[in-house]
């Protein structure tokens, strides 16, 4: 088998796996709040959001086209291989080591970090105006979106229904919350599967597999089981994070963080074209459907925590992606 062949299949094949993290790792964001209100248990609403992701990543290939194109200038030959394969490394490295600590940190700008860490190494060109445009504006500016959304959408929930019983609204809002976890995870599948299917495309494309920058097929639908695999997998230690530790939200509260939320991700990937962090806005939203009780209800040290590993994020994949290049480079060399 020729040695580009050989290359490629080994990147498909880690660039499923990071998508399978992606979905361990990320699962929470669909299901932690409908868990930690009672909604469903844990295990109903993995299958659910594993089977809504498969659905949300069916839907479109806008998202997988940013990220193929818009991040770097597409590279060719095997030094174009290497760059993929140590962008890949590099994110789920960071994955893995977010994970273990329980950090939700963002997925979406690991691999985007890895992909510029790598290419900086290899000393390929950067669209640093796509970057600007479609990561570091969408990034500072999703969460903003999402925690006063969340604050205003909380608010006017709080005004309707402030005369209603009790216990008959939090009933109906545990249903509210089915339709709003699967919206969630259906907004998760058309964000970060499209990644994988954008990181794959681009190996494509750089071994010659294809001409232009069409997403195949097979590609979206082996990146969409990979990452319902995962999902349903589960990644229980950020469910603890995003679902309690943060602030504990009535069924009320945790239907608004996830309407909210998942507006977001729809609205980013469908119209916009964007690949925006799940996780930052789900967190934001959380933390502005809990600011209505008051301030001093977000736990800030939890979610200052969460801050850090966003800031961090994009750096630490690029160095690890870097080194990697550089380490493949010289065994490949």
């Amino acid at each position: 088998m020729d040695a580009a062949l050989v290359a490629l299949v080994v990147i498909v094949v880690v660039a499923l796996a990071f998508d399978y993290t992606n979905g361990f790792h990320d699962a929470a964001n669909a299901i932690a709040v409908a868990v930690s209100t009672k909604a469903l248990t844990p295990r109903v609403a993995l299958a659910l959001a594993a089977v809504m992701n498969l659905v949300g990543a069916l839907l479109s290939t806008e998202v997988a086209k940013t990220v193929g194109e818009g991040i770097i200038d597409a590279p060719v030959g095997g030094e174009g291989l290497e760059i993929v394969f140590a962008a890949l490394v590099g994110a789920i490295t960071w994955n893995m080591i977010t994970w273990y600590f329980g950090l939700p940190s963002s997925s979406s700008h690991a691999l985007i970090g890895g992909l510029v860490g790598a290419a900086l190494a290899a000393a390929h060109s950067v669209q640093w105006l796509g970057i600007l445009d479609k990561v570091v504006i969408p990034m500072v500016l999703s969460p903003l979106v999402g925690f006063g959304l969340g604050y205003l959408f909380m608010l006017v929930l709080l005004w309707t229904f402030r005369r209603a019983n009790v216990s008959r609204a939090n009933r109906g809002f545990r249903y509210a919350q089915i339709v709003s976890s699967a919206t969630m995870a259906l907004g998760h599948g058309l964000q970060d599967a499209q990644k994988t299917m954008g990181i794959i495309t681009l190996a494509l494309f750089t071994a010659g597999e294809i001409d232009d920058f069409e997403v195949p097929l097979w590609v979206v639908l082996a990146a969409a089981g990979a990452i319902s695999a995962g999902t349903y997998a589960g990644g229980f230690r950020i469910m603890r994070t995003l679902g309690r530790r943060i602030i504990q939200l009535t069924p009320a509260g945790g239907f608004a963080a996830q309407t909210v939320a998942s507006g977001v991700m729809v609205t980013t990937a469908t119209v916009f074209a964007v690949p925006v962090s799940t996780t930052h806005i789900t967190t934001t939203s959380i933390m502005g459907v809990g600011s209505t009780r008051r301030l001093s209800a977000v736990r800030w040290g939890v979610a200052g925590n969460i801050v850090v590993a966003w800031v961090v994020t994009l750096p630490a994949a690029g160095a690890v992606a870097a080194l990697a290049y550089f380490l493949t480079d010289l065994v490949v060399g």
